[in-house]
This record gives C-alpha cells, structure tokens and sequence, in this order.
C-alpha cells in the first residue's frame, strides 16, 4: 500500500469520526432541547429504537448522545435497562437553585467591577431581546433570550471558570426554570428583576447586582411551591413512560 493512499484512508477515518462526533453533539441538543420544553419530562424512559426513529438516526451516534447527556446529569444510563430523564426530589432540587443563585451572584459581584464598554453592549443587546419576548408574552422565546442574559453577565464577570460552573448547572437546571415561566406572571416579574439588575450592573454597584440576582435565581416560598405543581403535572403525564407515538416524526 502506497503512502498516498494510506494517507487518504487515515484522513477519511478522520473525517468519518469528525462527523460522527457531530451527529451526537446535534442529537445531544435536540435531546436536551426535549427535556428542557417538557417534552421529555423528570422520569421518562428514553427508548433508544422509538428516538431512533424520531431522529432518523442508527443507534451509535444516539448511545454517544445519551452519554454525554448522562455525564452532564440529565439522563440517567442504567446498565441492561436504558436511559431515564434525570429526576431529582424536591430538596435536591432547592440545593441546586440555592447554589445557582451563589454563583449567578459571584458573577454579578464580579461583572459590575469588571464589565467593559463591549461587555455593556452585549448585556444590553442581550436586556432588549428578554424585552421583546417579554412584551410578545412568548415564553419560550423569552426562555433563550434569558439564557442569553445570564451567559452575559458571566462573560462580564472575566472568570472563566466560574462562566463554566454556572453554565453547567445552569444547563442541568433548564427543564425547571423553563417551568418557572410558564406560572402565570412570572415572565413579567422574571424582566421587571432583570431591569434592576441591569441598573445595578451599570452603575458598578456590585453589592446589590449580586444581591438582586440572587433573589432573581433563588427559589423559596410560593415560587417553590409553584415549581413543584409544574412538575407534578409533567410527571403525571402518560408521556413519562416513554417517547410518545405523538413527538415521532419523519427523518430528518
């Protein structure tokens, strides 16, 4: 065999695992995106043929999404008996909220003493998209717009690995706070917080950024116990038990 066309073979080897890499990363959002919308609730049984079929896809590039998804904790892989969409009780659940509202805070703390111009600018951008969903009273078009407020606010805080803690969590968190905006009200209160976070931020003050901030993340009270009756009802779904005859779709 030439060197040439070893060369082509080991090239095309590359580029197969490159592809391959980038379907699972493709599968992995859609997933997510699934699980986030509610679509895929706490305690669904992920049928691997059933999501084959949805996705149009072989069963490899889906086993390498759902471990992926498995080390970020949103699905739970069981040896012999599939994969569940993660579930987490009720003190669980307030122990992640009381930690991301710890580490939204640092990073408002750090954003309101470190911004620059440019960080300013993307915050604001970020402030008016979360404005236009809110007035279009488009919750899930408000959820991304959200995403995009916090991620600016840690890229302004310059501590990247504090961004990457709290996109993190904030990833394993997304199918809750995503229910949080759909308890009546909460999306207009969740812009009217944002607008006195933004204030603080501006104006340097990194005391009450981090402090409203906070109090814009945690839950506790009639928010907690609105987020649970949300989930209560997703779990009471029949969609719980495995990938509804109704998401299949054609291949894509």
């Amino acid at each position: 065999m030439s060197r040439a066309t070893r060369t082509a073979r080991e090239s095309s080897k590359v580029a197969a695992a490159s592809n391959a890499a980038t379907r699972a990363v493709g599968l992995r959002e859609s997933i997510e995106d699934k699980i986030a919308t509610g679509a895929f609730p706490p305690g669904m049984h992920l049928d691997e043929n059933q999501l084959a079929q949805l996705f149009g896809v072989s069963r490899t590039p889906l086993r390498e999404a759902l471990i992926q998804l498995s080390s970020m904790g949103i699905v739970i892989v069981r040896p012999r008996r599939g994969a569940v969409v993660a579930d987490v009780s009720p003190q669980r659940l307030f122990e992640m909220f009381e930690l991301m509202a710890e580490l939204e805070a640092m990073s408002a703390r750090l954003a309101a003493r470190r911004m620059t111009e440019a960080d300013q600018h993307a915050l604001m951008t970020a402030h008016r998209a979360c404005e236009s969903a809110c007035l279009a009273a488009d919750p899930d078009d408000y959820y991304h717009k959200n995403e995009g407020f916090h991620c600016a606010i840690y890229a302004a805080s310059h501590n990247g690995f504090l961004a990457e803690q709290a996109v993190a969590l904030q990833r394993r968190l997304r199918p809750y706070r995503r229910l949080q905006l759909r308890v009546r009200n909460r999306m207009g209160a969740s812009f009217n917080e944002h607008v006195h976070v933004v204030d603080a931020l501006l104006r340097g003050d990194a005391d009450a950024a981090a402090e409203r901030l906070r109090q814009h993340i945690i839950v506790q009270g009639e928010r907690f116990a609105d987020l649970l009756v949300s989930i209560a009802r997703l779990r009471a779904s029949p969609a719980a038990l495995s990938v509804p005859p109704s998401a299949l779709a054609p291949a894509i």
